[in-house]
């Protein structure tokens, strides 16, 4: 059988001090109690909520080889009986590792941030470099200071491809991240109006996001997006941060990686594209053109690292959108099917922009509607109300038929809709609920965003045991 790590690697690694009999080695590390799998090494995190130390038993029973615990906490451990590796403090140890995962890794290693596209972005390039390589990326949005080094430190030796997400919602975050994970080349997508309540303007954001280009490679690329208005800042930031490579992507005439013509359809869309100097007509499989502008930035990343781009480029027609992020249902109404568009898991006014042209885009059956559902975007500070206020350009172009929208702050939005706009305001998400069920009809395009933390989720999870799947042999 073959470890992730051995046991004496391990023990060096984090400069712990092993007690018990250790395993010959550990097949994977875990941060959960819930999800670890046997012969994990567990790492009992201390968190903001929870203590990892609380569910060493659990571990345990799990079926854990190994505990790491903080010296502090042994002796509240001390009838356990399974070999443990004590260190100062546990966090450090999983960084240390983390760490280590990258001094023995050969693997090319690319970077992500922005204020838009992270997840979609890591997950077209795991999707892709698959296709000539082994890559091990981020889970979910394991983007922060723990689910960086837990990334790393999970990275298989032969790893020929490591994809990370990198995110932020506060000056100096990215910076001890990025100088772990130590890429080749860092992709910055976009620069939008994400987390302004920790922000005065934009340009505090893009300075946030250029702490990327601090852990760069000797020799490393900054890769950017040339359609953004900051992406001369940025670069400006990269060279100052010593990068001497730095490359553009978008429709703008300077950039390396450049979108000649985009022609959006109802599940996918067709890009003819200049990559290194070829013409490129590559079917994009997940819908939407900021998924056009996401496949540019893969590209472009691919051919720095250099992968076959031609192999990449074939992979991506069958790239698919993930839940919260542009999924798509049909489900079956008693008499006929409609449309579920999942975007639940983030929004800011930039994502808000891409999901109600996604709806634009979308084609509806005869007698059906476009259905935007729409929450509050969470931390905008005092541009809040003005920023929701702001939607009510885009929701027109989208020629939403009904909107339907729930949350605190987007009573502004609904008071800034033209007169003679279908719309109905919930203060909650759970009163929005009952309204949204009893309008569906068939042929309906229904589009659901929200950030996170207004549950709109739950809305989504609703409608998928509410109404079963429609059958795809025979979907509209």
């Amino acid at each position: 059988m073959s470890h992730l790590w051995t046991a004496d690697a391990l023990v060096a690694a984090v400069a712990g001090r092993p007690i018990g009999n250790m395993p010959e080695g550990i097949s994977g590390i875990s941060i959960d109690s819930r999800t670890l799998q046997p012969g994990e090494a567990f790492f009992a995190i201390k968190g903001e909520a929870m203590d990892g130390h609380d569910f060493a038993t659990a571990a345990i029973k799990a079926g854990a080889g190994v505990l790491i615990i903080a010296e502090g906490k042994l002796p509240a451990l001390g009838r356990l009986t399974a070999p443990m590796i004590v260190v100062p403090d546990v966090l450090v140890a999983l960084e240390k590792l983390a760490i280590a995962s990258r001094m023995r890794s050969r693997a090319r290693i690319i970077a992500v941030t922005g204020s838009v596209g992270k997840t979609s972005t890591k997950e077209a390039l795991r999707h892709v470099l698959s296709a000539v390589g082994r890559v091990h990326a981020s889970a979910a949005s394991f983007n922060n200071h723990w689910g960086v080094p837990l990334t790393l430190a999970r990275m298989p030796q032969d790893t020929d491809y490591g994809v990370f997400e990198i995110g932020m919602n506060h000056p100096d975050e990215i910076r001890p991240l990025v100088k772990m994970v130590r890429p080749h080349v860092a992709i910055i997508t976009v620069i939008a109006a994400a987390h302004l309540g920790f922000f005065r303007n934009l340009d505090e954001i893009a300075k946030a996001k250029a702490e990327i280009f601090e852990g760069l490679e000797p020799e490393g690329a900054a890769l950017l997006n040339r359609d953004d208005p900051r992406s001369t800042l940025l670069a400006k930031m990269a060279r100052q941060a010593g990068v001497a490579h730095v490359f553009g992507f978008g429709e703008a005439q300077r950039s390396t990686y450049r979108m000649i013509d985009c022609v959006v359809e109802a599940d996918h869309s067709i890009i003819t594209a200049k990559i290194a100097g070829k013409e490129l007509v590559v079917r994009v499989g997940a819908p939407g053109r900021h998924m056009a502008q996401n496949a540019l930035a893969v590209l472009g990343a691919a051919h720095l690292v250099g992968a076959e781009v031609t192999r990449v480029a074939e992979a991506l027609a069958d790239l698919s959108a993930a839940p919260g992020r542009g999924a798509r249902h049909m489900l079956s109404l008693s008499d006929g099917p409609f449309t579920l568009i999942d975007e639940s898991y983030n929004a800011n006014p930039a994502s808000m922009r891409a999901a109600l042209t996604l709806l634009r885009d979308t084609p509806v059956a005869e007698g059906g509607r476009r259905v935007a559902v729409l929450g509050d975007m969470l931390e905008l500070g005092a541009q809040s109300q003005k920023l929701h206020a702001g939607l009510a350009e885009m929701v027109t172009e989208s020629h939403a038929d009904m909107v339907l929208l729930a949350g605190p702050e987007m009573q502004a939005l609904a008071d800034a809709l033209p007169e003679g706009t279908n719309v109905t305001y919930q203060a909650t998400t759970e009163a929005l609920k009952p309204l949204l069920l009893g309008a569906l009809r068939p042929g309906d395009v229904v589009m659901v965003k929200s950030s996170k933390g207004i549950g709109f989720a739950k809305l989504v999870d609703t409608l998928l045991k509410t109404f079963p799947a429609y059958p795809a042999e025979t979907a509209i």
